[in-house]
This record gives C-alpha cells, sequence and structure tokens, in this order.
C-alpha cells in the first residue's frame, strides 16, 4: 500500500514539472492563436513577428537577471530605476566624446555598482530584498534625474542606435542586434544556471536557505553576487533601452519591473524560490509581448491591457501556490 502510494507522488510530481514545463508555451500558443483570429491579415505576419521579437528583448534581459534572483527566492523592486540610469550613464559618456562602446560599458557598469550594492544589503547587512532594493528603486531614479538635469540626455548618432533597429543595416542578420544579444545572452546564461556551481547554488539557496548553509555554501556572498548579476543583466537591458529611445532618459521604464517580474512567474519561477528557468522566462516574455502586441492590434486600451497583464500575473502565483501545497 505504501508503495502505491510512493509511486502515485512520484508520478504526481512528474506531472507537475511536465505541467510547469509546458504550460508557458501552452499559454504562449494561445495568444498567438487568438489574435491570428481576431487579426488574421496584420497579426501572423513575418513583420510582426519580428516587431515582437524587438519589443521583447529588454524586458527579457532583464528577467534572465531577475530569474537569477527570484529563484534564490529573492526579488528585486530597483530594475525600472536601473534602467532609467543606464540610459543617462550612457547618453552622458557618448555626448562627452567617449568611445560608444566604452559608454556602454561605462551605463553597464553603473547598472552592475546598484546591483553590488543591493547584494551587500541583503546579503550581508541582512536587509530583506522588498526594503532593499524598494530603498535602490529610489536611490537609481533620482541618481539618474540629478545626472540628467531632470531632462533628456541627447547623444550624437551613434552605431549604439543600431542595436534596436528593426531593420538592420546587414541584411543577413534578419532581426536586429539587440535581439541576437538577446539570444546569445540567454543561451550563455542557460548554462550557467544549469551547469556551473553558481546556477546549482543558487537554486540550493532558494530551496532551501538553512541547508545550503549546513551544505557550506556561503549564502551571503552567494547573494552578494545574485543581485550584482542581476544589476548587470539589467545594465545590458539599459543599453538596449538607450539604443530605442537614443536618448537617455531619467524618467523612462516606471514600472518596468513589474513587467520583468511577471515574465519571470509566468514562465515558472516561483516567488517561493527554487524554481525557474531561463527558456520560461524568455517565453514569459514573449507572452507580455505578443499580449500588448495583439491588445494594440484590436484596439484594446492600455488600461484594460494593464487589468489583463495584472490578473495573468496573480494567476501565474496562484497557480504555484496550488502547486506547492499540493507537493506538501
Amino acid at each position: 500500500m505504501n508503495d502505491g502510494n510512493a509511486k502515485s507522488g512520484v508520478v504526481n510530481v512528474k506531472i507537475r514539472k511536465l505541467f510547469s514545463i509546458i504550460g508557458p508555451f501552452l499559454g504562449l500558443g494561445m495568444i498567438i492563436l487568438l489574435f491570428s483570429v481576431l487579426e488574421p491579415e496584420k497579426f501572423p505576419t513575418f513583420f510582426n513577428f519580428l516587431t515582437v521579437a524587438n519589443q521583447t528583448v529588454i524586458v527579457a534581459l532583464a528577467a534572465m537577471g531577475m530569474t537569477y534572483i527570484i529563484i534564490s527566492g529573492g526579488i528585486d523592486l530597483s530594475v525600472g530605476s536601473l534602467i532609467a540610469l543606464t540610459t543617462v550613464v550612457t547618453a552622458l559618456l557618448v555626448d562627452h566624446g567617449v568611445n560608444p562602446f566604452i559608454a556602454a560599458v561605462g551605463g553597464v557598469l553603473a547598472s552592475t555598482l546598484c546591483g553590488v550594492v543591493s547584494g551587500w544589503l541583503i546579503g550581508y547587512m541582512k536587509i530583506i530584498p522588498f526594503i532593499a532594493t524598494l530603498g535602490m528603486m529610489g536611490i537609481a531614479r533620482g541618481v539618474s534625474k540629478w545626472m540628467a538635469g531632470q531632462q533628456k540626455v541627447d547623444a550624437p548618432m551613434t552605431w549604439l542606435w543600431e542595436l534596436m533597429s528593426r531593420s538592420p543595416s546587414l541584411k543577413w542578420m534578419i532581426v536586429s542586434p539587440g535581439v541576437w544579444i538577446m539570444i546569445v545572452s540567454a543561451v550563455i546564461v542557460t548554462v550557467m544556471l544549469k551547469y556551473s556551481l553558481f546556477g546549482r547554488y543558487t537554486f540550493a539557496i532558494g530551496s532551501n536557505e538553512s541547508t545550503a548553509r549546513l551544505c557550506g555554501i556561503h549564502v551571503e556572498r552567494m547573494k552578494f553576487f545574485i543581485y550584482s548579476f542581476g544589476g548587470f543583466m539589467t545594465g545590458i537591458a539599459g543599453v538596449m533601452q538607450f539604443s530605442r529611445l537614443t536618448v537617455g532618459d531619467p524618467t523612462v521604464a516606471v514600472g518596468r519591473e513589474l513587467d520583468v517580474i511577471a515574465a519571470v512567474v509566468i514562465g515558472g519561477g516561483s516567488l517561493s524560490g527554487g524554481e525557474g528557468s531561463i527558456l520560461g522566462t524568455l517565453i514569459g516574455a514573449f507572452i507580455m509581448a505578443f499580449l500588448r502586441n495583439g491588445c494594440n492590434m484590436t484596439g484594446i486600451p492600455n488600461y484594460v491591457q494593464e487589468i489583463i497583464i495584472g490578473i495573468i500575473i496573480i494567476g501565474a502565483v496562484a497557480i504555484d501556490k496550488l502547486r506547492h501545497n499540493k507537493a506538501t
């Protein structure tokens, strides 16, 4: 009898894992099918799919770093502000004649530094992630406004503008360089998450921090590096945002952290920690992008879109909660 219950439990666990993997794909397929029926002439076109891929880049890149943070059992509310700070720093450096590549590196470093501070506060000072990153959200936004003089920062045209161009100058690329950066980053970050000690320790901390500590994992140091890495990936997203805007804007990306968190959660990441994948996060980001794109095509107002996305986020979290309750 016990053997039967044990086998039944194993089967249920496998079914839940399978559903968590294919669930985001099914959701993406349903959204594409729905809007393909509602807008058969405009939505299911190659050009529109390229447009959606371009629109996904910024959220997807930031969500890759957020995936690590959420898997570790944390959260980062400063993403939108870090993106704004990156655009301002990059624009200011370009405007002062700095080489565009160095300017982009400077923008990424500014965001990474904020991640370093958040990681230090959370890992070593034991401040809960919600409070630490909420404070960093205000600090980074305020610093970006101060640096920009509370206005947009114009920058001369450079090759950075091409990163998010819908029509790349090199036609063989098909999609913008930003999309390729997103794809390459996803591959690298996936390998890190699955096969490196950094990724394994991240899962271990999110699954059970006390057990991870007993196993010899330096939890404080790991959290420091996890949030630093999140700041780094957000910085790359910020450079893509600068490329799209072609200016440094201290007011941009307000609320973008919600889209980033939603992409991870919709893609199967658990706010309880210990679960998540880069592929799932990418699918979650594409779900968000296709949903907004389809709603715009069908004339659905922006406030309705926000309501729909809010319902999806709550639904994803509720399903995750039910899954965990059944597992226990």
